[in-house]
């Protein structure tokens, strides 16, 4: 099989999270264990940071990344979704894996998966534990797929664990309450690593300590500790929480004594991490005139952040460019949204995506106003035609959104 036959295999061949939501989520690591048992169990001979976390995992791996980078580190990156190729899930110093090396590996182990029924995800995974132990890395940075216990990632024994915070998201597999989605994400906190929290409320911070008091792990709030944040290419007001985090992190690892990581690695890192990493949707200007912006924030937490921040800036008119996915809390993140704006409705191109006059209807009930389009780029053309110079244009709602945008 060529590359796009060989991708399209692996996420036909069984239900996708990403895809198909609900029906492709396996509660077990049975499966992944198997897996790095016929690959011989690569996850044992990488070093590695384990990130997790309702939102800016992301952020916080690639920043992680392009500071181990710039300090001369061949640093292997494991993040999801992707926003165009799926190669962008597994890179080595910003380069992405190679469509060679997924097209060997599938071809190689192809028999393998499908008597076992391995999922998308576990496949992945293998994937780029493989690749990274052929291409000798220094240290990689995986982030976590959804929650964090029952994670297929969760199979590492990382040199530092990161859950950067808690929010409501994916409530139907992780739980309705903060503790129970902190309780899920603290699966990550092994015996004896220490764990950087990033942010907390009362209700979390009970269910870490008590974690990590369980597995004598030290614990560290970064939010607590981290007096002088340093400047990052990454805009958007959350971003300051996730260099925090980022930062003490950082500092752990250098207090280890194994990598050599100054002070101008770090802030060179911070403000280098898009170039270094490709980094790409978050609060990222497509256009200046009228200013254009997409945001991959998705759920409540980080659409409140995002939100806030457009308050602050200044226009005559505010466009938005809304879709979502068919099983989101609209009743939750619906209110948030302002009202005086204008709405341009849009279904994301995939199964999953909510059709556009559903959006519309339901968008009604909060006075949020605006017409259904048939696609995002069509939904975004005519926020472009509408828009004066002086207008704002925000794109978001969901990560298959802005993928299609960028």
């Amino acid at each position: 099989m060529n590359y796009q036959e060989t991708t399209n295999w692996l996420f036909n061949q069984l239900p996708v999270y990403q895809l198909q939501g609900a029906s492709a989520y396996k509660a077990d690591l049975t499966n992944t264990i198997l897996l790095a048992k016929h690959l011989n169990n690569p996850e044992k001979k990488l070093k590695c940071i384990h990130v997790a976390g309702t939102n800016g995992k992301g952020s916080t791996s690639h920043l992680l990344a392009s500071i181990l980078q710039d300090a001369g580190y061949k640093v292997g990156l494991y993040t999801s979704p992707h926003l165009k190729d799926f190669r962008e899930r597994i890179k080595i110093n910003g380069e992405e894996i190679s469509e060679k090396f997924v097209c060997e590996f599938v071809a190689k182990n192809k028999t393998f998966f499908e008597a076992n029924d391995l999922s998308f995800f576990e496949m992945t995974v293998g994937l780029a534990f493989e690749f990274f132990i052929k291409e000798k890395t220094d240290i990689n940075i995986i982030e976590v797929g959804m929650g964090g216990r029952l994670d297929s990632t969760n199979i590492i024994t990382p040199l530092i664990s990161v859950i950067t915070n808690i929010g409501f998201d994916h409530t139907h597999f992780l739980g309705n309450t903060l503790e129970s989605i902190a309780h899920e994400k603290a699966g990550i906190i092994k015996n004896n690593i220490p764990v950087v929290i990033g942010e907390y409320t009362t209700e979390t911070r009970s269910v870490f300590l008590n974690k990590a008091n369980e597995t004598n792990s030290e614990i560290y709030f970064a939010s607590d500790l981290i007096t002088e944040v340093y400047s990052s290419s990454l805009q958007g007001d959350y971003q300051i929480h996730n260099i925090k985090t980022v930062q003490e992190t950082i500092k752990i690892l250098q207090d280890q004594n194994e990598f050599k990581i100054s002070l101008e690695n770090i802030k060179s890192g911070l403000i280098n991490v898009i170039k270094n990493t490709g980094l790409q949707g978050r609060w990222q200007q497509l256009k200046t005139n009228p200013k254009v912006i997409c945001d991959t924030a998705h759920n409540s937490h980080g659409l409140k952040i995002v939100l806030n921040q457009i308050k602050k800036e200044k226009f005559e008119q505010l466009h938005i460019v809304l879709g979502v996915v068919n099983d989101k809390d609209l009743d939750e993140i619906l209110p948030l949204f302002p009202k005086e704006a204008k709405y341009y409705f849009c279904k994301p191109n995939i199964s999953r995506g909510l059709d556009a006059l559903i959006l519309q209807k339901k968008a009604e009930d909060f006075q949020l106003i605006g017409k259904a389009y048939n696609s995002v780029s069509n939904a975004y053309r005519e926020a472009m035609n509408k828009s004066s110079k002086n207008d704002f244009i925000y794109i978001g709602g969901s990560t298959f959104v802005v993928a299609e945008i960028l």
